[in-house]
């Protein structure tokens, strides 16, 4: 009879494997979660780079702000540009170098943080992400109003929450 029970090789492949998947779970991920839904996941990597773009509710032009993943995962704003000033928008000396960019405003040097982040696509605003370089255009897919959460995770923990 034959008793798989006392195959050491049995064993070690199984526990090979429940470690393998315990180490793909724990990996630390960059989320992007809509209605509870995963609209992106990317390992998070520190200086993992992603914008958000979006049309000023206000001021009605446009703003990207540049931001990246840090190696505790953690949000870094690194820097804003817009083409007008208004409510909302950066101005003060402290808050980064300012700087001209053809029509546009440029705050650099923001270093601002940010555990997670919450964002509301809105009515004209066309709330689009980029994350290393694969565009997410959230106001095609989510109608106004929809809470786009941004955060960092272990996998697991990414696609239980």
């Amino acid at each position: 009879m034959y008793k798989w029970w006392k195959r050491p090789c049995l064993w070690l492949t199984g526990a090979g494997v429940l470690l393998g998947l315990a180490s793909i779970l724990s990996t630390p991920c960059f989320t992007v979660k809509a209605q509870g839904h995963i609209v992106a996941i990317r390992q998070a990597r520190a200086h993992l780079p992603f914008s958000i773009h979006f049309i000023h509710s206000v001021q009605k032009t446009p703003v990207e702000e540049n931001l990246e993943v840090e190696a505790d995962g953690r949000f870094l704003l690194r820097s804003t540009r817009y083409q007008s000033f208004g409510v909302g928008l950066p101005f003060l000396a402290e808050e980064g170098r300012f700087r001209e960019d053809g029509d546009f405003y440029v705050f650099d040097d923001m270093n601002r943080h940010f555990p997670a982040l919450s964002l509301r696509t809105g009515v004209g605003t066309q709330l689009t992400l980029d994350v290393d370089g694969t565009v997410f255009p959230l106001y095609e897919s989510y109608e106004p109003g929809t809470r786009i959460d941004l955060f960092t995770a272990p996998l697991f923990l990414a696609l239980w929450r």
